[in-house]
């Protein structure tokens, strides 16, 4: 007897959907099975701005260097403070930044000091200008009561002492970590290299901006959005741009590829009834895991090794590939860096405005326009359409919108949590 019913496969529209790994299982499984690049070498100070540091920096001398004034004033000793009216003080000299007072100075004296200035031996006190009398004829200044030992002086290695550890290995060096390192006297650091980062799209229909369009054909825009998260990562980026579906052609991009670089990105031809040599060349090569996600969107995603450089395999829709390259790509390749410090994307919760939907079993991912409506609390709305292939939603987007697989349903009010972007696709 002929069987006339068609058995479907597990599809994305599937409600409820079995065997599935979750997000947070994925993301575990990549994160351990990347290893950090090694490759150190030495940089000048302005260069390593923005790279990763591959050592601990330990200070070879006290900041500030020696004690110094906090103000402009007058330095004087706290034993020599009136205790019950103004007192009068020869003034014995000036100490400037950068020309110290080396002079004597004598019981009841005081010394003109500037900010920065070094604390002349055994005075321990600085009195504001603004809290002193002068007497030009004679040279002395009126100091009343009210001042302590200790005041308005910043002690030698109150910023850094010598021996300690400033910054620590695995940090990405930010602006302010650039200016300590210069005021330890440093011009170099040891910093880890760059990542190396491969990429490109497949398909026939794919075609390169500039280009005419034929009839079925679309222009290539995931390797300018993959583009543009990498760059945000400071990598050394490797743009291999479209390679059509001819076996040969793919086998020799993944080869090249796994040759020059560190991780591997595609979009595109791993999914189920797209290209079959794409994935037997990347079993050929290499170990690969094709995953199957509880997620939206994003569902399918390939991880796995092509010689000794780790692939990324994601889906072709715009909004797929910038999903999983952020919830899965974006950490692995941190985690490779060495970046110790921003491995995990923050998230917040916000006070949504408009209703938002979803289907069961999954988790997703909605993009959002997030604000602040007072100082500390949070509203979001939706971006608009959802479809994985409505690039321009993630344009107007600020924001993922995070719903549980539970979740279904979400009114105009409820709170969500929400992963902002920061900046960083």
């Amino acid at each position: 007897m002929q069987n006339n019913e068609i058995e479907s496969q597990p599809n994305c529209e599937d409600e409820l959907n079995t065997g599935l790994l979750t997000v947070d299982e994925a993301r575990a499984r990549i994160l351990d099975a990347v290893n950090m690049i090694r490759d150190t070498h030495t940089a000048a100070l302005r260069d390593a701005l923005g790279q990763v540091l591959a050592a601990d920096v330990v200070s070879p001398i006290d900041v500030p260097s020696h004690t110094n004034s906090a103000m402009d004033g007058y330095a004087v000793r706290a034993a020599d403070l009136p205790a019950d009216g103004p007192r009068t003080f020869l003034v014995a000299g000036t100490s400037w930044a950068g020309r110290p007072y080396i002079g004597p100075v004598g019981p009841g004296e005081a010394v003109r000091i500037m900010t920065g200035g070094m604390m002349p031996e055994g005075m321990d006190c600085v009195v504001m200008q603004e809290q002193v009398e002068i007497d030009a004829d004679t040279n002395s200044v009126h100091i009343g009561t009210g001042h302590s030992a200790g005041q308005n002086v910043r002690a030698a290695g109150e910023d850094v002492e010598a021996g300690q550890t400033v910054l620590s290995a695995g940090r990405r060096l930010t602006a302010a970590d650039i200016g300590v390192l210069a005021s330890l006297g440093l011009g170099k650091v040891s910093i880890y290299r760059k990542l190396r980062v491969a990429f490109f799209s497949t398909g026939d229909e794919l075609r390169a901006v500039g280009e005419p369009l034929c009839p079925g054909e679309i222009y290539d825009s995931n390797r300018y959005t993959l583009y543009g998260m990498l760059k945000k990562l400071d990598v050394e980026i490797i743009d291999m741009g479209v390679v059509r579906d001819q076996r040969e052609l793919i086998e020799k991009a993944f080869k090249d590829a796994a040759a020059s670089a560190d991780a591997i990105i595609t979009s595109g031809g791993v999914s189920v009834g797209e290209a079959d040599f794409v994935k037997e060349t990347l079993e050929k090569l290499g170990s690969m895991s094709f995953w199957k996600i509880a997620m939206k969107p994003g569902r399918p995603v390939t991880f796995g090794h092509i010689n000794k450089a780790v692939f990324f395999g994601l889906p072709g829709n715009p909004v797929s590939v910038m999903v999983t390259f952020f919830q899965f790509v974006r950490p692995a390749l941190l985690k490779m860096t060495g970046d110790n410090d921003t491995l995990d994307a923050y998230t917040v919760h916000a006070r949504t405005t408009t209703a938002l939907r979803k289907r069961p079993g999954r988790y997703e991912f909605q993009g959002g326009v997030l604000g602040e409506t007072v100082p500390g609390e949070f509203s979001v709305r939706s971006a608009g359409a959802q479809g994985s292939g409505i690039l321009r939603s993630m344009s107007e987007a600020n924001c993922f919108i995070l719903l549980d697989p539970d979740r279904t349903r979400v009114e105009a009010g409820e709170v969500v949590e929400v992963q902002p972007f920061q900046n960083l696709i």
